[in-house]
């Protein structure tokens, strides 16, 4: 049923592009929650005129709406010290941080903290008037309370709507932006004012801006929760990733996206279970057995996998203990986490007949979400909230400044407005291209108002997300994220609306997709595991400091791609035992692409047993993972000799270089360059220490087999590779031999003895070729392995050889322990010949109890004689199998000059299956 059934016919008018209301401002800020607030104010102090666009209303939009119960991270002088905050914020971030933006949050928070007590918001102090900060972590004093924190926006309205600042910011409610506008190209871009629409009138408005500074907030709509509800969230339901996206579209670079946000929570509830306020009062986290478990000293993703761990163990669930307090203690709580936290809690504990005086509650976790401020996702900023395009700068939770919190959205807000007001408003032309592309983006719905709806689409790019990218994360399951996701931008483009605030919804669903791209992309690049839960690869099971301590940028390409740079983290303002950054250059990764995830494993090889790797048991050792595969300057030379079509002297030296990243990347350029000698010199890599480059060095034969000259180098390079102690190289050196005929029977059959299935069934088709059929014929009374032998069974029926050797040997096989064997051997007799012996077994073989040996002895008895095998196969037209009937009906149609084989074909026309029906109708 059509969700819009009974609604209005009606569809808005789409605007045209000539009919945009333009707005001028010198400093537009995208957002009014609590960075963009901030924000407006100090550009307005400075002198600027200001353009605050808010897609709901700044009265009670953004994640402040509801207030907040405490701030978490304030450095009050003489309780906290910056250096320590600093410190912190860096361990739990596990070193990857730039201290220079966190350094800020540290060194102004107080001064903050002082301007919005100011402004009228409450933070507790004690008798002596001194701010009452709390501990809460285990190193650390930053937790102070606010006691009537839920004022907090309402106080922040208010300075808004002061007369000096009417006089300075004017504030446009109900208009999404979704695009910044740039103009320039290189290093002159900048950004010039954005693009959006009216969420109530639909009205297209463009703005001209000397400066842009978004302030939107989180991608808290990025996961779906555990309820299934679209807006059921840990984080702020409105905030879509608007600003993730519209960042990257306009070039700017973002960082740590693969570095997820992930909460603890109220089992079934969309809140945090708030173990922080219930600490001071004396409350805590527990497992089932009322133990304390959480090793991690401070909130971070190493909290978050230990808190994953004891859920899925049989030591969960895991519990917020309130119980054990008094009634004092209790009557506290409720008053703070049943009103300014979330009003709903109470109700939602009620309807379950809990009460904290006698229930403990019940946590779990979060979905995932992107979030600078609770996490270390975002905008990249310098500690002046300046992104990497000029003009262009982002604060709050949007921007990558690590656990910012509240103050520090307040921090950086305050710091954008404050540069962003020297610049006056943009007087060039602004882009058509852009102004299309956003319009084009804003009203597509509209075009096909009938079209899925976007709750349907949300929910089923949500499940996606869920699925494909939440942690634990591998490279497969996020490779199918990246296919999944590039089909849902047709869903998406097909989404219909009918009004401004469908749009509206349309739009966000956009930003989420991106997000999502740029998630699961992120993942896939960092090769490693970090910040427990947040990012934890069980592909790449360990952390590698030596080849990841970089911060992970994303920007768009020239090309419209999402292209990666590894940027090592800068020299540490307050020293951390533990954590060195080593400096050095950046590492262009470029585009990330998905691994090959049609197949369950390759198509051609048979299933391999399964090899367990062990791990190391201590979680402090962090021995390289996944380093060869990163760029050094001797990877970077040999990526710019691969631009001038080297000859295999010039990569000699890097095919025996001491860095296995480098040698595996010289396959690749031989690969792809293929100068003369190739062949020899992929077969010599076959024989590398490391498994890795033997991969590269397999693939590349693999995929040059039909193009490379077959010199004896390569054959005797192939040859030796039949004794490599890896199985997987002497299957393809057996499949290249055999593709360039360079091997003989004497070659071949040495490895019908080899210890590996993959390897002996690859003998088999290489004998094959050469038609040995003496060889397979021998194997086959001696073969251990069942897939060896239908293979054998099946390349009898392939070779060229006497039909006496090849029956003599499917006479073994049809008496094979093996069904599949005695299928495959019975079917190959319907192309060698089926004498009368074997036309009396495969006759008795009808009756098998193995569907696959009564179609085997069907397609047998297609070549043996007719007054023997047709009465047979007619009877074979009841079998209950369909596959079974299909190949009795193909038998028989071998017979079709006898009478009886026709009328058997006749009964077979109206048979239940189609195939059946289709093969008897087409031979008759």
């Amino acid at each position: 049923m059509n969700p819009r059934a009974n609604t209005s016919s009606q569809t808005l008018p789409i605007p045209a592009l000539t009919d945009a209301e333009e707005l001028t401002c010198d400093v537009l800020v995208i957002g009014g929650g609590t960075a963009g607030t901030m924000a407006a104010l100090t550009a307005a102090e400075h002198g600027a005129s200001v353009l605050l666009l808010e897609k709901a209303h700044v009265r009670h939009s953004g994640a402040l709406a509801m207030g907040m119960d405490g701030v978490n991270n304030a450095v009050i002088p003489g309780r906290a010290e910056p250096d320590d905050y600093v410190a912190e914020i860096t361990r739990a971030n596990d070193g990857i941080v730039d201290q220079s933006t966190v350094r800020q949050t540290a060194i102004r928070g107080f001064a903050m903290v002082q301007r919005l007590e100011s402004y009228g918001v409450k933070f507790e102090k004690d008798e002596h008037g001194a701010y009452a900060v709390r501990q809460v972590h285990r190193s650390g004093s930053y937790v102070l309370p606010m006691p009537e924190g839920k004022d907090v926006k309402k106080v922040l309205y208010r300075q808004l709507r002061r007369r000096e600042m009417r006089e300075r910011i004017r504030i446009e409610n109900r208009v999404m932006p979704v695009r910044v506008l740039t103009a320039g190209e290189g290093e002159d871009r900048r950004a010039v004012g954005a693009v959006g629409f009216n969420t109530r009138t639909g009205a297209f408005v463009v703005v001209r801006a000397g400066a842009v500074i978004l302030a939107t907030g989180a991608c808290g709509r990025l996961g779906l929760p555990a309820s299934g509800y679209l807006y059921g969230t840990y984080e702020n339901p409105t905030n879509a990733g608007d600003g993730y996206a519209m960042a990257y579209h306009a070039g700017a670079e973002l960082t740590g996206i693969e570095c997820f946000q992930i909460n603890p929570l109220i089992k079934d509830y969309n809140g945090p279970a708030c173990a922080y306020v219930a600490n001071p009062f004396g409350g805590y986290q527990v497992n089932r057995h009322g133990e304390r478990f959480v090793d991690s000293d401070y909130w971070s993703g190493q909290m978050m996998a230990e808190f994953a761990a004891e859920i899925a163990g049989d030591r969960g669930p895991v519990y917020l203990k309130l119980s054990h307090l008094p009634e004092e203690s209790i009557s506290a709580l409720e008053s703070i986490l049943h009103s300014t936290e979330r009003p709903t809690r109470g109700t939602f504990h009620a309807g379950r007949g809990h009460d904290y005086r006698t229930h403990d509650v019940e946590m779990h976790i979060s979905e995932i979400g992107l979030c600078g401020g609770h996490s270390a996702s975002g905008v990249r900023v310098d500690d002046h909230a300046r992104t990497t395009v000029p003009r262009l700068y982002a604060a709050g939770d949007l921007a990558c400044v690590p656990h910012n919190y509240m103050i520090g959205a307040f921090v950086f807000g305050d710091l954008a407005g404050a540069d962003a007001s020297q610049y006056r408003a943009y007087e060039g032309e602004l882009p058509g291209d852009q102004l299309r592309e956003a319009h084009e983006l804003i009203y597509r719905p509209l075009h096909n108002p009938d079209g899925p709806p976007q709750p349907q689409v949300e929910y089923k790019l949500r499940r996606f997300v869920n699925d494909y990218v939440a942690p634990p994360k591998s490279g497969t399951r996020l490779s199918l994220a990246l296919e999944a996701f590039e089909r849902m931008r047709d869903d998406i483009a097909a989404m219909g609306a009918r009004s401004p605030h469908e749009l509206m919804r349309c739009a966000e669903v956009t930003f989420i997709r991106d997000c999502a791209e740029m998630a699961a992309r992120a993942s896939l690049a960092r090769t490693e595991s970090r910040w427990g839960l947040y990012h934890d690869r069980i592909d790449h099971p360990r952390r590698d400091d030596t080849s990841w301590f970089h911060h992970l940028d994303l920007r768009k390409s020239p090309s419209g791609a999402m292209e990666f740079t590894a940027r090592p983290v800068a020299a540490y303002l307050v020293p951390v035992d533990g954590f060195t950054p080593a400096g050095g250059p950046s590492r262009h990764l470029g585009e990330v692409h998905p691994e090959q995830v049609a197949t369950a494993g390759a198509r051609e090889t048979a299933p391999m047993a399964l090899r367990q790797e062990p791990i190391a048991a201590d979680p402090a050792d962090h021995p390289r993972v996944g380093a060869d595969a990163q760029a050094t300057p001797r990877l970077l030379e040999l990526l710019a000799l691969a631009e001038n079509e080297p000859d295999l002297s010039m990569l000699a030296a890097y095919l025996t270089d001491p860095d296995t990243g480098v040698r595996r990347m010289a396959v690749t350029v031989l690969t792809e360059t293929v100068p003369s000698g190739t062949g020899a010199a992929l077969a010599s890599a076959l024989t590398d220490p490391d498994a890795g480059v033997r991969a590269a060095a397999v693939a590349s034969l693999r995929e040059l087999a039909e193009t490379l000259p077959p010199e004896p180098a390569l054959r005797d390079g192939l040859a030796a590779a039949l004794s490599a102690a890896d199985p997987a190289v002497r299957a393809a050196a057996l499949d290249v031999l055999r593709a360039l005929r360079l091997g003989d029977a004497e070659l071949f059959a040495l490895s019908l003895s080899d210890g590996d299935i993959a390897v002996r069934i690859a003998a088999v088709r290489a004998l094959v070729s050469v038609d040995a059929g003496v060889e397979v014929a021998r194997a086959a009374t001696v073969e251990p392995s069942r897939e060896v032998r239908v293979t054998i069974a099946k390349a009898l029926a392939a070779m060229d050889i006497g039909s006496d050797i090849a029956r003599s040997a499917l006479a073994a096989l049809v008496d094979d322990p093996d069904a599949l064997v005695r299928g495959a051997a019975y079917e190959a007799l319907g192309t060698t010949g089926c004498p009368p012996a074997l036309a009396t077994r495969a006759e008795a073989a009808l009756s098998d109890p193995a569907w696959q040996v009564r179609a085997g002895a069907a397609t047998a008895l297609s070549a043996a004689a007719s007054d023997l095998a047709v009465p047979a196969l007619a009877k074979a037209l009841t079998d209950l199998n369909a596959d079974v009937r299909k190949a009795a009906v193909l038998a028989l149609t071998r017979h079709r000059a006898i009478e009886d084989a026709r009328a058997a074909l006749a009964t077979a026309t109206t048979d239940s299956d189609a195939d059946v029906r289709a093969y008897a109708a087409r031979t008759l």
